[in-house]
């Protein structure tokens, strides 16, 4: 039997086809329909290897000391409602917070921010997306109106050129990053923006390697050349947006000769890329968290805003804005609500007019404050937050300066986490309660396009696991706000009621193509191009924003900057791939790279130990020595706990979005 199911890892949403054996798992296959149309990665092929895996969690854990009990569901329920009613009546509702997943399907999110602000009454809800777009939806939104991809994957194969910036995407996005060689191999033009040679810079036109934290550098440089040789679009300009001329004026300064002292970048390659851009009849930028993960976050989108509006290309197939997301619901656990200032489909928690009309849908009064951030959360711990609750998510790894993270969670009275196997967060956690893995439930997720796609159950539930949606459903009920929904497809009929960018989705019609929303009516077939028209705020504005360097600069004692990011056969923090076989016989050990010039100076050598030190923690990891990176800067995945990079980078944040820097800080390095 073949079951069709989303794939759990990036956020390109391939589907797949689950072969299942004597109620188990055994293979997957390419579905023909979705974003992967009939491909997958090493990771898709393999994503059935840790469903059945021996260390799956199987029954509910309570502490008992040092270890943990077996227990079962209705004793950790009634501890559960408890510890959170207590810390309620004690503290208020605000000393509750609630951690959403990306790993987690639309309506498991949904269920969980509708507990948190109704059952709890507390905003205190947030997930990853903190961590990785919080800066893309807000930049976006206030550009164009809206923080989601402009255009759909299937179209992008029609621009003319390609701006790809701060995106690893062949290793990050591999079906997507499919779809870009195959425009560049029928002659389209491939800029890619990166400190590293990535894989796809073998595509290139051109490789700009800038220092990190210095996108919008580049950015303004690439449009002060762009207006000084009369390559915006006029007419776009004056039809269609608000705060051109303030724009102009600003990067004025921004001459390319400015910029090279800034982002390391030659001249001439900053004035290539911009005439590449500009002078294609479409072109299309992408990027991810090269852009997002720094203080500057917001400003770094805001500058992408701008260039693709200053040219036109917005709105058109092969055009457009395009973030990619890095998890397979990250689109979606933002869309149906799970941030502390927004209520499902992006209207603020502040909006008296919005809380009415959600209230009356749930017949609960909706609280007025915003909520914590993810990182407001983890830094309030044991003072403004003493009871968490953290949904499929592992912020003992995910998060920035693990130490600090470690220590703050040792503050709380009392920590649940609901998991798939026993990950760094869960074996500190009061109460552990065993979830289903994607094969083991129905549900939608919503893929970076926007596309919201029906993930089917394939196999029981291992032990006495159960869905996350249902074990929600059961502690609100212990809460006291009973929730009684038998199967998913009711939680998604209840978003579409609330939620006008879904008022048409069910999963009567997703069917194999999935919804790209807004999808405004149930006759409605999608929106796979945003603001062919008009922009959802009316005009497109343009944004001054200024370089600013990243809040640790290097020095004589950290003289190497530190960048993050994922490899091809891994993905977060690796509690499912590094339970994969296929994916381990690949590769299984943390590893630097550095370029070969540091290397020397250094004494290091291609494979020996070296101690990577920053102002926060440091690890022993592996060498890699390379002509592929920037000089002055080093790089490390994150998928290693035993070399955790979040132990060595940086928790500031930017000020607007709280996105973390993860892209940039300062480090040693020595041979260990």
């Amino acid at each position: 039997m073949n079951v069709t199911a989303v794939c759990p890892y990036c956020g390109v949403g391939c589907l797949l086809r689950l072969h299942v054996r004597d109620g188990r798992v055994v293979g997957v296959l390419p579905h023909e329909a979705g974003p992967g149309e009939g491909k997958l990665c090493i990771k898709g092929w393999s994503a059935h290897e840790f469903i059945h895996h021996p260390e799956r969690l199987t029954k509910p854990l309570i502490r008992d000391g040092e270890d943990f009990r077996e227990a079962t569901w209705n004793e950790a329920f009634d501890l559960v409602a408890s510890k959170i009613r207590e810390s309620k009546d004690r503290y208020g509702p605000n000393s509750v917070a609630f951690l959403a997943s990306a790993k987690a399907t639309n309506e498991e999110n949904y269920i969980m921010q509708k507990l948190a602000r109704v059952a709890v009454g507390t905003n205190n809800i947030d997930h990853c997306a903190r961590l990785c777009h919080s800066s893309t939806v807000t930049g976006l939104t206030r550009a164009f109106g809206s923080g989601a991809m402009t255009n759909s994957q299937e179209d992008l194969e029609e621009a003319d050129a390609f701006l790809v910036i701060g995106s690893n995407t062949t290793e990050q996005h591999p079906l997507l990053a499919r779809r870009v060689i195959r425009a560049v191999k029928r002659g389209s033009k491939l800029v890619v923006a990166d400190p590293r040679t990535i894989p796809l810079t073998e595509y290139a036109t051109l490789h700009l390697e800038h220092r990190p934290g210095t996108d919008i550098a580049l950015l303004n440089a690439m449009m002060n050349t762009i207006i000084a040789e009369g390559l915006q679009d006029g007419d776009f300009i004056a039809r269609r947006t608000e705060g051109y001329e303030a724009l102009r004026e600003h990067v004025k300064k921004y001459t390319p000769e400015y910029a090279e002292g800034i982002t390391g970048v030659p001249v001439q390659k900053i004035r290539e890329a911009a005439r590449i851009y500009a002078s294609a009849e479409r072109a299309a930028i992408l990027f991810s968290m090269g852009i997002t993960q720094h203080i500057t976050g917001v400003n770094n989108v805001l500058s992408t805003a701008n260039l693709a509006m200053l040219t036109g290309n917005i709105g058109r197939p092969g055009t457009g804005v395009n973030p990619l997301r890095g998890q397979n619901n990250v689109q979606g656990a933002c869309d149906v609500g799970a941030l502390p200032d927004l209520l499902p489909g992006y209207v603020r928690v502040a909006d008296p007019d919005a809380r009415s009309r959600v209230g009356k849908a749930w017949n609960a009064e909706v609280p007025e404050a915003p909520g914590l951030t993810l990182t407001e959360k983890v830094n309030g711990a044991g003072e403004k937050v003493k009871v968490m609750y953290v949904m499929g998510e592992n912020p003992l790894m995910s998060d920035p300066d693990t130490h600090h993270v470690e220590e703050q969670l040792k503050k709380l009275d009392f920590l649940v986490v609901s998991e798939l196997f026993m990950s760094e967060t869960a074996r500190v956690a009061d109460v552990v309660l065993p979830a289903v893995s994607y094969a083991e439930k129905d549900g939608t997720f919503t893929a970076t396009d926007r596309r919201v796609q029906l993930s089917h159950k394939a196999v029981e539930p291992v032990g006495d696991a159960k869905p996350d949606w249902w074990i929600l459903s059961q502690l609100s009920t212990r809460l006291g706000y009973p929730m009684g929904y038998k199967h998913p497809s009711e939680v998604m009929d209840e978003i579409a009621a609330i939620t006008p960018i879904y008022r048409g989705v069910s999963h009567g019609r997703l069917g194999e193509a999935g919804l790209r929303w807004p999808v405004p009516s149930s006759n409605h077939p999608g929106t796979p191009i945003l603001y062919s028209e008009k922009f959802s705020r009316g005009l497109g504005r343009f944004h001054v924003v200024e370089h600013r360097p990243p809040a640790e600069e290097t020095d004589a004692d950290y003289p190497l900057i530190l960048t993050t990011g994922r490899v091809l056969f891994h993905w977060h923090t690796g509690t499912m791939t590094r339970r994969s076989p296929t994916l381990t016989d690949q590769i299984n050990e943390a590893f630097i790279e550095i370029n070969e010039t540091d290397a020397k100076s250094l004494g290091v050598h291609y494979n020996d130990l070296v101690k990577v030190a920053s102002r926060r923690g440091e690890i022993t990891l592996r060498a890699r020595v390379t002509s592929g990176i920037k000089e002055g800067v080093v790089f490390i995945p994150f998928h290693f706990a035993e070399a955790s990079a979040n132990i060595l980078t940086n928790n500031a944040v930017d000020a607007e979005s709280k996105i973390p820097e993860f892209k940039a800080c300062a480090v040693r390095v020595e041979k260990a």
